[in-house]
């Protein structure tokens, strides 16, 4: 056993020092996995187990103004990396269908670049604690913890071994992608008077699908090109396409596809039974809208919206008043 454990400590001492890249060695949290893998695991407690125990007996808290601020920082840093990307070899002469790491002078602007994405990945992780402090634990799902959870350290390999190269494609587009992301997020916490016109939510959804495509077909091609490109990292990152497409896909589904499903047969029901009437009268005073009948409100003792008011309670004559 002792000589296991000695040829185990000589195998990981060897892997990060002379099979890694000595240009990122001495880089913020590159010189061991351990940090960052401690943080993912303590992100993943905190938001799953921790955090909603905190919140438990608490107030969600009114956090408009701080994701305002929050969704355009990361708009910015997105777009800034975006950029960085382009410049660093993607617009010049980086070559789609295989690309080594540069290892030359000009090469290290292109891991400079990929560390600051790096980082990137432990800024989201704002996302889900700002779902959690207001109390918005539908958000915090099984496929966004583990998005955010996997991605820093997956992205930490890339840095220690391969900073640069043909899987920094993933990186760019990704950057590309979390610019439309962080904007929406950004003008969605503006308020009801910019809500309304967020009707593509679905298409971005839809558009970070199309992304996890576009990587896994992009990674996977150098399985038939002969390429001087580490092809486990090609795989790696390929299978993280390939996974997160099945992920998003369930969550589009389940999000919009039986939602839709729903409405018809609630339209369906609607059609054949007449119009349903609140509390069965049948001269009503409110008529239920088909998302209200889905839920089975009973609006005498929930809101009531009338002329583009929202009130508490209704008089027998049909009148609005509020219910002190």
């Amino acid at each position: 056993m002792a000589y296991l454990l000695q040829d185990l400590y000589d195998w990981y001492h060897d892997l990060m020092d002379n099979q890694s890249d000595s240009r990122v060695k001495d880089w913020p949290m590159m010189q061991s996995p351990v940090p960052t893998l401690l943080l993912c695991l303590s992100y993943a407690y905190f938001c799953k187990s921790l955090a909603p125990r905190l919140m438990e007996n608490r107030k969600p808290f009114d956090l408009r103004k701080t994701l305002v601020v929050y969704n355009l920082f990361q708009t910015v840093f997105s777009a800034w990396i975006f950029y960085e990307y382009l410049q660093s070899g993607w617009l010049r002469d980086y070559s789609y269908r295989c690309q080594p790491v540069d290892y030359t002078p000009k090469g290290l602007r292109m891991a400079e670049t990929c560390w600051w994405y790096y980082i990137s990945k432990f800024t989201e992780f704002f996302d889900t604690f700002f779902f959690i402090l207001r109390k918005k634990y539908e958000h915090v799902s099984t496929l966004h913890v583990i998005h955010h959870g996997v991605m820093p350290f997956s992205v930490w390999m890339g840095m220690k071994f391969a900073p640069g190269g043909h899987s920094t494609f993933f990186a760019m587009l990704n950057s590309f992608v979390h610019i439309v992301m962080y904007f929406y997020y950004m003008l969605a916490a503006m308020g009801p008077q910019v809500q309304k016109y967020l009707w593509w939510k679905r298409y971005l959804t839809a558009f970070q699908m199309i992304q996890f495509v576009a990587i896994f077909t992009h990674q996977f091609q150098l399985l038939w090109t002969d390429c001087d490109y580490p092809k486990g990292f090609m795989v790696w990152i390929g299978l993280h396409g390939v996974m997160f497409l099945f992920l998003f896909s369930d969550f589009y589904k389940q999000s919009y596809l039986k939602k839709k499903e729903k409405i018809r047969a609630a339209e369906k029901k609607a059609s054949e039974n007449g119009k349903v009437y609140l509390n069965g009268d049948s001269k009503p005073n409110v008529l239920l809208s088909q998302e209200e009948h889905l839920n089975g409100g009973n609006y005498l003792n929930g809101h009531i919206e009338k002329n583009g008011q929202i009130t508490n309670g209704i008089t027998s004559n049909g009148s609005i008043r509020s219910r002190k």
